[in-house]
């Protein structure tokens, strides 16, 4: 006996649309990508901050090749927090006007930026308090006719100083070259070598330097007015005494037959020696 063709069809159609409802059933719709964070709120109204504003001259950097501030035209230095270097690399740039709202300093032309923003593009970068991971600075642009420059490379700068840099609370912790290069050194350094980096003085300086698309900067070890004249530049000097938490700190041991130093208190560090011996009755 014949099926009549109707019936097939029929049957058939049924069959694929119970099959198309079991399969919508039975797979799980994908999954919705997560909302990015809101951002965090603000506590204070930075717009409650005295307004500063200028073209944006240059773009400042710390020793390890963040921004850290920029130059504006009129020779105002305005800080910025180093968690928002990538905000700030994407958001300003050498020639914008820009609005900067922060505490300016008493007796410096400095600046501590609470928030900036272009005028132009009315994007707004502000310092909220939290500290956000620092992305790695920009690589250097490719050089021609050469190899590039490695990081942390060690070299010789030579210009003539155009300006002092500061830290946060207006310590001088570097030098604006004429040539845009930066030289940094600690804080604590400053004022010996305030008068070799006055302004219009030229040095010479030998460090590990940076170069990136944002420019060059020098963690300096040696400065001076020439080749023949370096002087060397320490590392932040250590509390008075040099104590830790638990007293003074102990030398490490010298080295098997060397002699052993005294101790910060002038105490013998080991156990005392024996008394020589007697000489011989004659």
């Amino acid at each position: 006996m014949r099926t009549p063709l109707t019936l097939i069809s029929a049957s058939a159609l049924t069959l694929m649309t119970v099959s198309a409802v079991s399969l919508a059933q039975g797979v799980a719709p994908p999954a919705q990508p997560a909302a990015p964070p809101a951002p965090q709120a603000l506590v204070y109204d930075p717009q409650q901050f005295p307004a500063i504003r200028g073209e944006l001259e240059r773009l400042t950097l710390t020793a390890r090749g963040d921004i850290d501030g920029f130059i504006l035209k009129d020779g105002t230095e305005v800080k910025t927090a180093p968690d928002l270097s990538t905000q700030i690399a994407f958001a300003f740039k050498p020639g914008d006007r820009v609005t900067v709202h922060g505490l300016k300093a008493a007796a410096l032309p400095l600046v501590s930026a609470v928030s900036v923003t272009d005028e132009a593009t009315h994007r707004t970068v502000t310092d909220s308090g939290a500290a956000a991971p620092m992305s790695p600075p920009p690589p250097a642009p490719a050089r021609r006719g050469g190899p590039a420059q490695p990081p942390g490379a060690s070299s010789e700068t030579t210009g003539r100083v155009r300006m002092a840099l500061h830290g946060p609370q207006g310590e001088v912790n570097g030098v604006l070259l004429d040539s845009g290069a930066i030289l940094r050194f600690p804080p604590d350094q400053g004022v010996p070598l305030s008068a070799l980096i006055a302004p219009r003085q030229t040095v010479v300086a030998e460090g590990t330097a940076i170069t990136n698309a944002l420019g060059t900067v020098v963690e300096v070890r040696q400065i001076g007015p020439s080749r023949t004249q370096l002087v060397a530049v320490g590392p932040p000097s250590p509390p008075l005494g040099d104590r830790g938490p638990a007293g003074p700190r102990r030398r490490p041991p010298p080295a098997d037959g060397a002699p052993q130093p005294p101790s910060p208190e002038g105490a013998a560090s080991g156990p005392a020696a024996p008394p020589p011996p007697a000489p011989p009755a004659s």
